[in-house]
Protein backbone atom coordinates (compact mmCIF):
# COMPACT_ATOMS: atom_id res chain seq x y z
CA UNK A 1 0.00 0.00 0.00
CA UNK A 2 2.72 2.27 0.68
CA UNK A 3 4.58 1.54 -2.61
CA UNK A 4 1.12 1.95 -4.39
CA UNK A 5 0.70 5.68 -2.69
CA UNK A 6 4.11 6.72 -3.45
CA UNK A 7 3.92 6.11 -6.93
CA UNK A 8 0.88 8.03 -7.48
CA UNK A 9 2.25 11.16 -5.69
CA UNK A 10 5.12 10.50 -8.11
CA UNK A 11 2.82 11.04 -11.49
CA UNK A 12 3.22 14.75 -12.58
CA UNK A 13 0.57 16.80 -12.79
CA UNK A 14 1.08 17.00 -16.92
CA UNK A 15 0.41 12.99 -17.09
CA UNK A 16 -2.73 13.23 -15.02
CA UNK A 17 -3.81 16.12 -17.59
CA UNK A 18 -2.98 13.89 -20.29
CA UNK A 19 -4.28 10.93 -19.54
CA UNK A 20 -7.44 13.03 -19.06
CA UNK A 21 -7.27 14.10 -22.77
CA UNK A 22 -6.65 10.48 -24.02
CA UNK A 23 -9.38 9.28 -22.11
CA UNK A 24 -12.03 9.84 -24.97
CA UNK A 25 -9.44 9.20 -27.72
CA UNK A 26 -11.00 7.96 -31.33
CA UNK A 27 -14.65 8.75 -29.59
CA UNK A 28 -15.97 12.37 -31.12
CA UNK A 29 -14.90 15.14 -32.79
CA UNK A 30 -11.96 17.84 -30.67
CA UNK A 31 -14.36 19.99 -29.95
CA UNK A 32 -16.71 17.47 -28.04
CA UNK A 33 -14.05 16.06 -26.71
CA UNK A 34 -12.71 19.09 -25.31
CA UNK A 35 -16.05 20.28 -23.97
CA UNK A 36 -16.59 17.00 -22.19
CA UNK A 37 -13.37 17.22 -20.64
CA UNK A 38 -13.48 21.31 -19.68
CA UNK A 39 -16.60 20.65 -18.57
CA UNK A 40 -16.15 17.33 -16.39
CA UNK A 41 -13.24 19.43 -14.89
CA UNK A 42 -15.33 21.98 -13.92
CA UNK A 43 -17.34 19.52 -11.92
CA UNK A 44 -14.76 19.03 -10.11
CA UNK A 45 -13.55 22.04 -9.25
CA UNK A 46 -17.39 23.49 -8.13
CA UNK A 47 -17.50 20.32 -6.41
CA UNK A 48 -13.97 20.81 -4.39
CA UNK A 49 -14.94 24.36 -3.46
CA UNK A 50 -18.68 23.33 -2.25
CA UNK A 51 -17.10 20.59 -0.06
CA UNK A 52 -14.76 22.52 1.50
CA UNK A 53 -17.29 25.60 1.93
CA UNK A 54 -19.78 23.09 3.39
CA UNK A 55 -17.36 22.07 5.53
CA UNK A 56 -16.72 25.62 7.09
CA UNK A 57 -20.58 25.70 7.42
CA UNK A 58 -20.58 22.79 9.61
CA UNK A 59 -17.87 23.89 11.74
CA UNK A 60 -19.82 27.09 11.86
CA UNK A 61 -23.36 25.98 12.70
CA UNK A 62 -23.40 21.98 13.14
CA UNK A 63 -25.33 19.83 10.59
CA UNK A 64 -28.42 21.92 10.24
CA UNK A 65 -30.14 21.47 7.04
CA UNK A 66 -31.35 25.30 7.05
CA UNK A 67 -27.31 26.43 6.78
CA UNK A 68 -25.94 23.67 4.77
CA UNK A 69 -28.54 24.03 2.26
CA UNK A 70 -28.96 27.88 2.35
CA UNK A 71 -27.96 28.98 -1.28
CA UNK A 72 -26.93 32.35 -0.28
CA UNK A 73 -24.25 31.16 2.40
CA UNK A 74 -22.27 29.38 -0.67
CA UNK A 75 -22.74 32.25 -3.55
CA UNK A 76 -21.62 34.77 -1.08
CA UNK A 77 -17.53 33.76 -0.92
CA UNK A 78 -18.06 32.55 -4.74
CA UNK A 79 -19.16 29.19 -4.44
CA UNK A 80 -21.68 27.77 -6.33
CA UNK A 81 -24.35 25.46 -4.58
CA UNK A 82 -24.76 21.86 -5.80
CA UNK A 83 -27.83 19.48 -5.09
CA UNK A 84 -26.55 16.40 -4.11
CA UNK A 85 -27.04 14.72 -7.74
CA UNK A 86 -24.69 17.62 -9.02
CA UNK A 87 -21.79 16.89 -6.23
CA UNK A 88 -18.69 15.86 -7.54
CA UNK A 89 -19.11 13.05 -4.72
CA UNK A 90 -21.91 11.88 -6.24
CA UNK A 91 -20.33 11.82 -9.63
CA UNK A 92 -17.61 9.33 -8.53
CA UNK A 93 -19.44 6.98 -6.48
CA UNK A 94 -21.75 6.38 -9.99
CA UNK A 95 -18.81 6.38 -11.93
CA UNK A 96 -19.34 1.99 -12.76
CA UNK A 97 -23.08 2.41 -13.69
CA UNK A 98 -24.68 2.18 -16.83
CA UNK A 99 -26.50 5.40 -17.26
CA UNK A 100 -23.14 7.44 -15.67
CA UNK A 101 -23.81 9.80 -19.13
CA UNK A 102 -26.93 10.65 -18.30
CA UNK A 103 -26.14 11.58 -14.77
CA UNK A 104 -23.33 13.45 -16.11
CA UNK A 105 -25.59 15.79 -17.95
CA UNK A 106 -27.89 15.88 -15.14
CA UNK A 107 -25.89 16.92 -13.04
CA UNK A 108 -24.59 20.22 -15.61
CA UNK A 109 -28.49 21.25 -15.56
CA UNK A 110 -28.98 21.26 -12.04
CA UNK A 111 -25.58 23.26 -11.47
CA UNK A 112 -27.63 25.95 -14.27
CA UNK A 113 -30.85 25.81 -12.03
CA UNK A 114 -29.39 26.10 -9.23
CA UNK A 115 -27.15 29.12 -10.62
CA UNK A 116 -27.86 31.13 -12.46
CA UNK A 117 -25.40 32.72 -13.64
CA UNK A 118 -24.29 29.83 -15.28
CA UNK A 119 -27.40 29.92 -17.07
CA UNK A 120 -26.33 28.40 -20.99
CA UNK A 121 -22.63 27.95 -19.79
CA UNK A 122 -22.04 24.22 -19.21
CA UNK A 123 -22.52 21.82 -21.84
CA UNK A 124 -26.25 20.15 -21.78
CA UNK A 125 -26.84 16.07 -22.91
CA UNK A 126 -23.38 16.29 -24.35
CA UNK A 127 -22.10 12.95 -22.76
CA UNK A 128 -25.39 11.24 -23.76
CA UNK A 129 -24.94 11.68 -27.39
CA UNK A 130 -20.57 11.64 -27.26
CA UNK A 131 -20.67 8.11 -28.77
CA UNK A 132 -18.53 7.05 -25.55
CA UNK A 133 -19.14 4.05 -23.64
CA UNK A 134 -19.58 3.73 -19.31
CA UNK A 135 -15.90 2.60 -19.47
CA UNK A 136 -14.68 5.23 -21.01
CA UNK A 137 -16.56 7.87 -19.24
CA UNK A 138 -15.65 5.98 -15.95
CA UNK A 139 -11.24 6.42 -17.04
CA UNK A 140 -12.19 10.07 -17.69
CA UNK A 141 -13.71 10.13 -14.26
CA UNK A 142 -10.86 8.30 -12.54
CA UNK A 143 -8.32 10.64 -13.99
CA UNK A 144 -10.23 13.62 -13.49
CA UNK A 145 -10.56 12.83 -9.75
CA UNK A 146 -7.12 12.92 -9.17
CA UNK A 147 -7.12 16.96 -10.28
CA UNK A 148 -7.00 18.15 -6.31
CA UNK A 149 -5.16 20.57 -4.49
CA UNK A 150 -4.32 18.15 -1.55
CA UNK A 151 -2.36 16.15 -4.29
CA UNK A 152 -0.95 19.17 -6.41
CA UNK A 153 0.28 22.30 -3.97
CA UNK A 154 0.20 24.84 -7.03
CA UNK A 155 -0.76 28.53 -6.27
CA UNK A 156 -3.30 28.61 -8.96
CA UNK A 157 -3.96 25.28 -9.87
CA UNK A 158 -7.75 25.75 -11.47
CA UNK A 159 -5.62 28.62 -13.86
CA UNK A 160 -3.17 25.75 -14.44
CA UNK A 161 -5.45 22.46 -15.52
CA UNK A 162 -7.53 25.12 -17.66
CA UNK A 163 -4.54 26.67 -19.55
CA UNK A 164 -3.63 23.27 -20.36
CA UNK A 165 -6.79 21.78 -21.66
CA UNK A 166 -6.92 25.36 -23.56
CA UNK A 167 -3.62 24.92 -25.19
CA UNK A 168 -3.40 21.97 -26.29
CA UNK A 169 -6.84 21.62 -27.92
CA UNK A 170 -6.58 24.64 -29.52
CA UNK A 171 -3.00 23.25 -30.83
CA UNK A 172 -4.98 19.92 -31.58
CA UNK A 173 -7.73 21.36 -34.18
CA UNK A 174 -8.07 22.64 -37.24
CA UNK A 175 -8.02 26.62 -38.16
CA UNK A 176 -11.36 27.53 -37.20
CA UNK A 177 -11.08 25.10 -34.01
CA UNK A 178 -8.14 27.40 -32.55
CA UNK A 179 -9.37 30.60 -32.59
CA UNK A 180 -10.97 30.16 -29.14
CA UNK A 181 -7.36 30.76 -27.72
CA UNK A 182 -4.57 33.35 -28.18
CA UNK A 183 -1.76 32.54 -26.27
CA UNK A 184 -0.85 32.64 -22.76
CA UNK A 185 2.23 35.08 -23.14
CA UNK A 186 0.54 37.05 -25.91
CA UNK A 187 -1.71 38.14 -23.58
CA UNK A 188 0.15 38.61 -21.12
CA UNK A 189 2.17 41.05 -23.34
CA UNK A 190 -0.64 42.78 -24.34
CA UNK A 191 -1.92 43.12 -19.94
CA UNK A 192 1.61 44.52 -19.31
CA UNK A 193 1.39 47.29 -22.07
CA UNK A 194 -2.20 48.70 -21.71
CA UNK A 195 -1.54 48.28 -17.46
CA UNK A 196 -5.54 47.72 -16.84
CA UNK A 197 -5.89 48.19 -13.35
CA UNK A 198 -8.98 49.78 -13.02
CA UNK A 199 -12.26 50.32 -14.95
CA UNK A 200 -14.41 48.10 -17.76
CA UNK A 201 -12.20 45.76 -19.55
CA UNK A 202 -14.20 44.90 -23.13
CA UNK A 203 -13.12 41.80 -25.35
CA UNK A 204 -15.88 42.08 -28.38
CA UNK A 205 -14.39 38.71 -29.82
CA UNK A 206 -13.53 37.15 -26.17
CA UNK A 207 -12.89 33.08 -27.17
CA UNK A 208 -12.52 31.24 -23.94
CA UNK A 209 -11.71 34.67 -21.83
CA UNK A 210 -8.22 34.71 -22.28
CA UNK A 211 -7.99 37.79 -21.75
CA UNK A 212 -9.88 39.01 -19.20
CA UNK A 213 -8.01 35.88 -16.87
CA UNK A 214 -4.93 37.76 -17.93
CA UNK A 215 -5.87 41.29 -16.98
CA UNK A 216 -6.99 39.91 -13.43
CA UNK A 217 -3.63 38.51 -13.04
CA UNK A 218 -1.65 41.45 -13.72
CA UNK A 219 -3.38 43.53 -11.29
CA UNK A 220 -2.69 40.48 -9.19
CA UNK A 221 0.85 41.06 -10.07
CA UNK A 222 1.37 44.48 -9.52
CA UNK A 223 -1.08 44.20 -6.16
CA UNK A 224 -3.95 46.13 -7.26
CA UNK A 225 -7.46 45.49 -6.02
CA UNK A 226 -9.75 43.27 -8.57
CA UNK A 227 -12.85 44.50 -7.55
CA UNK A 228 -11.96 47.71 -9.32
CA UNK A 229 -12.22 45.65 -12.78
CA UNK A 230 -14.86 45.06 -14.46
CA UNK A 231 -15.21 42.28 -17.24
CA UNK A 232 -17.74 42.89 -20.17
CA UNK A 233 -17.79 40.94 -23.95
CA UNK A 234 -19.53 39.24 -26.31
CA UNK A 235 -18.62 35.90 -28.28
CA UNK A 236 -20.23 34.67 -31.26
CA UNK A 237 -19.78 31.02 -31.48
CA UNK A 238 -22.21 29.42 -28.42
CA UNK A 239 -19.83 26.38 -27.93
CA UNK A 240 -16.56 28.92 -27.47
CA UNK A 241 -19.34 31.27 -25.76
CA UNK A 242 -19.96 28.29 -22.98
CA UNK A 243 -16.47 27.72 -22.83
CA UNK A 244 -15.66 31.24 -21.56
CA UNK A 245 -18.71 31.43 -19.14
CA UNK A 246 -16.78 28.32 -17.57
CA UNK A 247 -12.96 29.63 -17.76
CA UNK A 248 -14.42 32.70 -15.86
CA UNK A 249 -17.34 31.25 -13.65
CA UNK A 250 -14.44 28.74 -11.85
CA UNK A 251 -11.73 30.96 -11.41
CA UNK A 252 -14.35 33.41 -9.60
CA UNK A 253 -14.69 36.12 -11.94
CA UNK A 254 -17.46 38.02 -12.42
CA UNK A 255 -18.19 39.23 -16.02
CA UNK A 256 -20.83 40.36 -18.05
CA UNK A 257 -21.22 38.31 -21.50
CA UNK A 258 -24.95 39.10 -22.56
CA UNK A 259 -27.23 36.16 -22.19
CA UNK A 260 -26.12 34.40 -25.06
CA UNK A 261 -23.87 34.12 -27.93
CA UNK A 262 -23.87 36.98 -30.40
CA UNK A 263 -22.25 38.76 -33.51
CA UNK A 264 -20.26 42.08 -32.25
CA UNK A 265 -21.13 44.00 -35.86
CA UNK A 266 -24.51 42.79 -36.54
CA UNK A 267 -26.03 42.33 -32.33
CA UNK A 268 -23.12 44.94 -30.20
CA UNK A 269 -24.89 43.55 -27.00
CA UNK A 270 -22.79 46.71 -25.59
CA UNK A 271 -24.27 49.58 -27.76
CA UNK A 272 -23.92 52.48 -24.93
CA UNK A 273 -20.80 51.10 -23.03
CA UNK A 274 -17.80 53.08 -23.25
CA UNK A 275 -15.20 51.44 -21.96
CA UNK A 276 -11.47 52.03 -20.41
CA UNK A 277 -9.24 49.32 -22.03
CA UNK A 278 -9.88 46.81 -24.70
CA UNK A 279 -8.13 43.54 -25.36
CA UNK A 280 -9.06 41.39 -28.01
CA UNK A 281 -7.47 39.26 -30.47
CA UNK A 282 -10.16 39.18 -33.70
CA UNK A 283 -10.40 36.46 -36.16
CA UNK A 284 -7.76 37.32 -38.52
CA UNK A 285 -9.00 38.22 -41.86
CA UNK A 286 -12.84 37.59 -41.38
CA UNK A 287 -14.93 37.21 -44.47
CA UNK A 288 -18.50 38.17 -44.77
CA UNK A 289 -19.16 39.43 -41.74
CA UNK A 290 -21.76 42.11 -43.18
CA UNK A 291 -24.04 41.99 -45.98
CA UNK A 292 -23.14 44.41 -49.14
CA UNK A 293 -25.34 47.61 -47.87
CA UNK A 294 -25.45 46.40 -44.22
CA UNK A 295 -24.49 49.04 -41.50
CA UNK A 296 -23.91 51.44 -43.84
CA UNK A 297 -25.32 54.01 -40.98
CA UNK A 298 -24.06 52.53 -38.35
CA UNK A 299 -23.03 55.10 -35.40
CA UNK A 300 -19.44 53.11 -35.27
CA UNK A 301 -18.16 53.46 -38.92
CA UNK A 302 -19.80 56.09 -41.99
CA UNK A 303 -21.83 57.82 -39.14
CA UNK A 304 -18.58 58.48 -36.89
CA UNK A 305 -17.13 60.30 -39.68
CA UNK A 306 -15.07 57.84 -41.90
CA UNK A 307 -15.42 58.30 -45.30
CA UNK A 308 -15.67 54.86 -46.45
CA UNK A 309 -16.69 51.60 -45.22
CA UNK A 310 -14.74 48.73 -44.17
CA UNK A 311 -15.20 45.82 -46.77
CA UNK A 312 -17.10 42.72 -46.99
CA UNK A 313 -14.23 40.93 -47.74
CA UNK A 314 -12.18 41.97 -44.47
CA UNK A 315 -13.04 42.62 -40.98
CA UNK A 316 -9.99 43.83 -39.91
CA UNK A 317 -10.79 47.60 -39.88
CA UNK A 318 -14.34 46.77 -39.03
CA UNK A 319 -12.36 45.54 -35.27
CA UNK A 320 -10.49 48.53 -35.29
CA UNK A 321 -13.69 51.10 -36.03
CA UNK A 322 -15.48 49.21 -33.50
CA UNK A 323 -13.04 49.18 -30.75
CA UNK A 324 -12.34 52.92 -31.38
CA UNK A 325 -16.16 53.63 -30.76
CA UNK A 326 -15.85 51.73 -27.38
CA UNK A 327 -13.25 53.48 -25.94
CA UNK A 328 -13.44 56.55 -23.40
CA UNK A 329 -12.45 59.35 -25.22
CA UNK A 330 -10.47 61.11 -22.25
CA UNK A 331 -8.36 58.14 -21.57
CA UNK A 332 -9.19 54.61 -23.83
CA UNK A 333 -6.46 52.45 -24.32
CA UNK A 334 -6.94 49.25 -26.42
CA UNK A 335 -4.23 46.41 -27.43
CA UNK A 336 -5.29 44.00 -30.15
CA UNK A 337 -3.73 41.98 -32.68
CA UNK A 338 -4.24 41.74 -36.57
CA UNK A 339 -3.14 40.17 -39.29
CA UNK A 340 -0.07 41.92 -40.95
CA UNK A 341 -1.72 42.57 -44.37
CA UNK A 342 -4.00 45.37 -41.88
CA UNK A 343 -0.60 47.20 -41.50
CA UNK A 344 0.06 48.65 -45.54
CA UNK A 345 -3.32 47.25 -47.08
CA UNK A 346 -4.77 49.71 -49.72
CA UNK A 347 -8.00 51.08 -51.04
CA UNK A 348 -10.81 51.40 -48.38
CA UNK A 349 -8.82 49.88 -45.99
CA UNK A 350 -5.69 52.29 -46.84
CA UNK A 351 -8.13 54.65 -46.41
CA UNK A 352 -9.52 54.21 -43.00
CA UNK A 353 -5.93 53.95 -41.87
CA UNK A 354 -4.79 57.43 -43.24
CA UNK A 355 -8.41 58.66 -41.33
CA UNK A 356 -7.08 57.50 -38.15
CA UNK A 357 -3.76 58.06 -38.26
CA UNK A 358 -4.84 61.80 -39.07
CA UNK A 359 -7.49 61.44 -35.96
CA UNK A 360 -3.91 60.13 -33.89
CA UNK A 361 -5.47 56.99 -32.43
CA UNK A 362 -2.73 54.53 -32.76
CA UNK A 363 0.27 54.76 -30.08
CA UNK A 364 2.19 51.85 -31.16
CA UNK A 365 2.82 49.35 -33.46
CA UNK A 366 4.35 45.72 -32.53
CA UNK A 367 5.49 42.86 -34.48
CA UNK A 368 5.26 39.60 -33.24
CA UNK A 369 7.60 36.77 -34.77
CA UNK A 370 6.06 33.93 -36.73
CA UNK A 371 4.52 30.40 -35.71
CA UNK A 372 3.03 31.96 -32.39
CA UNK A 373 -0.28 31.16 -32.61
CA UNK A 374 -2.38 28.04 -33.08
CA UNK A 375 -4.62 29.30 -35.75
CA UNK A 376 -1.67 30.31 -38.18
CA UNK A 377 1.98 30.51 -38.47
CA UNK A 378 2.10 33.51 -39.96
CA UNK A 379 3.87 37.07 -38.02
CA UNK A 380 0.60 39.40 -36.38
CA UNK A 381 1.00 42.68 -35.17
CA UNK A 382 -0.18 43.99 -31.72
CA UNK A 383 -1.76 47.54 -32.12
CA UNK A 384 -1.36 49.86 -29.26
CA UNK A 385 -4.42 52.41 -29.86
CA UNK A 386 -5.02 55.54 -26.75
CA UNK A 387 -7.81 58.45 -27.13
CA UNK A 388 -5.40 60.87 -25.41
CA UNK A 389 -1.84 60.91 -26.43
CA UNK A 390 -1.43 64.09 -24.78
CA UNK A 391 1.31 65.14 -21.27
CA UNK A 392 -0.23 63.42 -18.56
CA UNK A 393 0.29 61.20 -15.59
CA UNK A 394 -0.50 57.12 -15.66
CA UNK A 395 0.03 54.96 -13.03
CA UNK A 396 2.25 56.94 -11.18
CA UNK A 397 4.12 57.36 -14.39
CA UNK A 398 4.78 60.61 -16.01
CA UNK A 399 3.85 60.76 -19.66
CA UNK A 400 5.45 63.05 -22.29
CA UNK A 401 2.84 64.36 -25.23
CA UNK A 402 3.57 61.69 -27.70
CA UNK A 403 0.85 63.45 -29.93
CA UNK A 404 1.62 62.85 -33.97
CA UNK A 405 4.26 60.25 -32.96
CA UNK A 406 4.33 56.24 -33.29
CA UNK A 407 6.68 53.92 -31.57
CA UNK A 408 7.45 50.93 -33.68
CA UNK A 409 8.39 48.02 -33.17
CA UNK A 410 9.79 44.68 -34.60
CA UNK A 411 10.26 42.00 -32.32
CA UNK A 412 10.33 38.78 -35.29
CA UNK A 413 13.75 38.10 -34.63
CA UNK A 414 12.50 37.34 -30.68
CA UNK A 415 12.07 33.84 -31.75
CA UNK A 416 14.47 31.41 -29.74
CA UNK A 417 12.47 30.02 -27.52
CA UNK A 418 10.04 27.29 -28.00
CA UNK A 419 7.50 25.61 -26.72
CA UNK A 420 7.09 21.93 -27.84
CA UNK A 421 3.17 20.91 -27.59
CA UNK A 422 2.64 17.35 -27.32
CA UNK A 423 -0.20 16.24 -29.70
CA UNK A 424 -0.45 12.33 -29.67
CA UNK A 425 2.42 10.75 -27.90
CA UNK A 426 2.27 7.68 -29.73
CA UNK A 427 2.33 9.07 -33.02
CA UNK A 428 4.63 11.17 -31.93
CA UNK A 429 2.88 13.87 -32.95
CA UNK A 430 3.80 17.76 -31.80
CA UNK A 431 3.64 20.86 -32.49
CA UNK A 432 6.55 23.67 -31.87
CA UNK A 433 5.59 27.02 -31.26
CA UNK A 434 7.44 30.26 -30.44
CA UNK A 435 7.05 31.99 -26.96
CA UNK A 436 7.71 34.91 -25.11
CA UNK A 437 9.56 34.44 -21.70
CA UNK A 438 8.81 37.17 -18.69
CA UNK A 439 12.06 38.53 -19.09
CA UNK A 440 10.75 39.29 -23.05
CA UNK A 441 7.70 40.75 -22.14
CA UNK A 442 9.48 43.07 -19.72
CA UNK A 443 12.25 44.08 -22.30
CA UNK A 444 9.27 44.83 -24.64
CA UNK A 445 7.16 46.82 -21.82
CA UNK A 446 10.27 49.04 -20.75
CA UNK A 447 10.83 49.96 -24.21
CA UNK A 448 7.41 50.85 -24.63
CA UNK A 449 7.02 52.96 -21.11
CA UNK A 450 10.73 54.53 -21.84
CA UNK A 451 9.47 56.21 -25.39
CA UNK A 452 6.21 57.52 -23.35
CA UNK A 453 8.02 58.83 -20.17
CA UNK A 454 8.34 62.71 -19.83
CA UNK A 455 12.03 61.95 -18.85
CA UNK A 456 13.31 61.61 -22.71
CA UNK A 457 17.13 60.29 -21.89
CA UNK A 458 15.67 56.91 -21.14
CA UNK A 459 14.28 56.24 -24.88
CA UNK A 460 16.59 55.70 -27.87
CA UNK A 461 16.11 53.89 -31.29
CA UNK A 462 17.38 51.19 -31.69
CA UNK A 463 18.09 49.45 -35.04
CA UNK A 464 16.43 46.43 -36.38
CA UNK A 465 13.83 46.51 -32.82
CA UNK A 466 12.43 50.12 -32.69
CA UNK A 467 12.43 53.46 -33.87
CA UNK A 468 9.65 56.24 -32.99
CA UNK A 469 8.17 57.98 -36.12
CA UNK A 470 6.48 61.04 -36.65
CA UNK A 471 3.46 61.40 -38.54
CA UNK A 472 5.22 63.08 -41.50
CA UNK A 473 6.83 60.40 -41.86
CA UNK A 474 3.90 57.90 -41.94
CA UNK A 475 2.64 60.08 -44.05
CA UNK A 476 5.44 60.28 -46.78
CA UNK A 477 5.44 56.78 -46.51
CA UNK A 478 1.89 56.58 -47.38
CA UNK A 479 0.25 55.76 -44.34
CA UNK A 480 1.88 52.64 -43.81
CA UNK A 481 2.34 50.96 -40.78
CA UNK A 482 4.30 48.74 -41.21
CA UNK A 483 7.93 48.93 -39.54
CA UNK A 484 10.21 47.73 -42.06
Amino acid sequence: MAKTTKKNVQVPLETVLWNCRVALRGIGSTEKNRDAVIGLVFLKFAGDKFEKRRAELIEQYGEIPAFLEKVSFYNAVNVFYLKETARWSYIVKNASANDIAVIIDQAMADIEDSNPPLKGALPLNLFATLGADKSKIKDLIDNVNQISEERFKEEDLIGRVYEYFLQVYAASGTKEDGEFYTPACVVKLIAEMIEPYSGVVYDPCCGSGGMFVQSLKFVDRHNGNRQKVSIIGQESNPDTWRLCKMNLAIRGIAHNLGDTNASTFTNDLHKDKTVDYIMANPPFNLKGWRAEDALTDDPRFMRAGYSVMPPVANANYAWILHMLSKLDVNHGVAGFLLANGALNASDAEGTLRKEILERDRVEAIIVLPRDMFYTTDISVTLWIVNMNKKACTVNGRQLRDRTNEVLFMDLRSWDSNIEEIVIDKGKRKKKKKTVFTDEQIAEAKTIYNNWQSSDTTLYANIPEICQSATLDEIRSNNYSLAPS
